[in-house]
């Protein structure tokens, strides 16, 4: 599965089987968010079989249930953090799901004072991804017209269509899908909506926008 098809057939998915993950898969994807916290400055850790910070009343509330592996996003203080970590974040997501696991963004609904991480002073948690063997691969979320969520300069080309085709695949708080992008000349921009989590939203957006315009040179406004 390359990371267009796990895009596609990525749905978040908040029940777990008990199934541990296994060794090898574990490896895989531990080797991998070092390398994207080596790449983004992040504090990114993959937890195994801990269930605590999915067992309370606000999990529940969030119909999470068997969850007992996760993903820690955190780092330094800074105005980017949240957007480094979703887009960081959803890279691992994807990744995941090429290695056969599900995921599901948790931003609210664990407990915080449970997760397993060691935070340096002035770090703080952004989220976790909730990652395993769901009960099911889950369904696909509802998406806006696409003319909705983009304003091009003239007629798009179609690598804008795909990145913005790409970008409305892409998980957001509460499926607000919250953004809309817009394109001058080779230059792209992305205006993100008032919201909970919004830049964590507008990270994961971008690096769907990338993937799904391939290769094309452009830059970000």
């Amino acid at each position: 599965m390359d990371l267009i098809q796990a895009m596609q057939e990525r749905h978040s998915m908040r029940a777990y089987t008990d199934r541990p993950i296994e060794r090898k898969t574990a490896e895989k994807l531990r080797d991998f968010v070092r390398r994207c916290a080596g790449e983004s400055g992040l504090r990114l850790e993959l937890v195994t079989d801990e269930p605590t910070a999915f067992d309370g009343p606000m999990a529940h509330y969030g119909k999470f249930f068997g969850v007992r592996n996760y993903i820690v996003l955190a780092g330094k203080k800074a105005p980017d953090l949240d957007e480094r970590c979703g887009y960081y974040g959803e890279k691992i997501v994807l990744y995941a799901q090429t290695l056969g696991l599900n995921t599901c963004w948790v931003a609210l609904t664990y407990k915080k004072g449970a997760v397993r991480v060691q935070l340096a002073p002035g770090e703080k948690l952004c989220v976790v991804i909730a990652v395993g063997y769901g009960v099911n691969n889950g369904v696909p979320h509802k998406s806006k017209p696409i003319e909705s969520v983009m304003q091009p300069e003239g007629t798009p080309p179609d690598w804008f269509s795909a990145g913005v085709e790409a970008a409305l695949l892409a998980p957001t708080a509460m499926n607000q899908q919250k953004f809309v992008f817009s394109l001058k000349e080779d230059r792209v921009s992305v205006k993100q909506g008032l919201g909970f989590y919004s830049k964590v939203d507008l990270g994961i957006v971008k690096y769907h926008f990338e993937l799904g315009a391939g290769d094309v040179p452009f830059q970000w406004a």
